[in-house]
């Protein structure tokens, strides 16, 4: 069964759990930060898609303090959180909550980039070019998109790979059975040339490989 994104005792343990379960966290949003450094001016807009317990908008604001940020995620619970943990920046007037998913946010919201980090993987494949479709009319000529998900195994020795690697990050032998026991449950799982492929359905073009931890894939692709 998937995790309950609205139960405050999954919420309060989200953050010290995710870098257990997930290769690559911390340096995927090193390298957020670096593209964003590259590509976008220090008040540019900012749209966050499942913007969970609030880290990214922390981590984002920390390293750029102008930044306008609209979070968005579907989890009220999550949602409050991550307020209270923006309050404790005092930048509550920098960033916009809003409970819903792209699709709900109004027409004429434009973004110069977008983050969408540890989300598509929970959309059905059949929906993940309207996913990113939903994300794409909200942004500006020549925005962002920065992704990170977990993607279809080509080998089975890779969940191996990938449970030894969790283990190591301090999941336990029974912790690491049942995250591979839930993948077929949890997660949409699509290949690299699928998710690709559902990135151009939606428009983007120049769509790169930023980084890879065994099948955790990053894109950045741009529109």
């Amino acid at each position: 069964m998937a995790k309950d994104f609205h139960h405050p005792k999954v919420v309060a343990g989200y953050d010290q759990h995710i870098r257990k379960l997930i290769p690559g966290y911390e340096l995927m949003h090193a390298q957020v930060r670096a593209v964003f450094r590259v590509h976008l001016a220090e008040d540019a807009h900012i749209l966050i898609v499942g913007c969970g317990t609030g880290y990214e908008i922390q981590y984002l604001l920390q390293h750029f303090p102008k930044l306008h940020i609209t979070a968005v995620d579907p989890s009220l619970t999550m949602l409050e959180h991550a307020k209270v943990q923006t309050e404790y920046l005092q930048a509550s007037k920098q960033v916009n909550f809003i409970h819903g998913t792209a699709a709900d946010l109004d027409a004429t919201m434009q973004f110069d980039a977008a983050l969408s980090l540890l989300v598509a993987h929970f959309i059905s494949n059949e929906h993940k070019a309207q996913f990113f479709r939903e994300i794409y009319q909200h942004l500006t000529a020549d925005a962002i998109l920065m992704t990170y998900d977990l993607l279809l195994h080509a080998e089975d020795y890779e969940l191996n790979i990938l449970q030894c690697i969790c283990q190591e990050q301090g999941l336990s032998s029974v912790q690491s059975q049942q995250m591979l026991a839930r993948l077929e449950d949890d997660f949409a799982l699509i290949t690299p040339q699928g998710y690709r492929a559902a990135l151009q359905e939606a428009g983007f073009s120049h769509i790169k490989t930023y980084m890879q931890v065994i099948n955790y894939f990053g894109f950045l692709a741009k529109k």
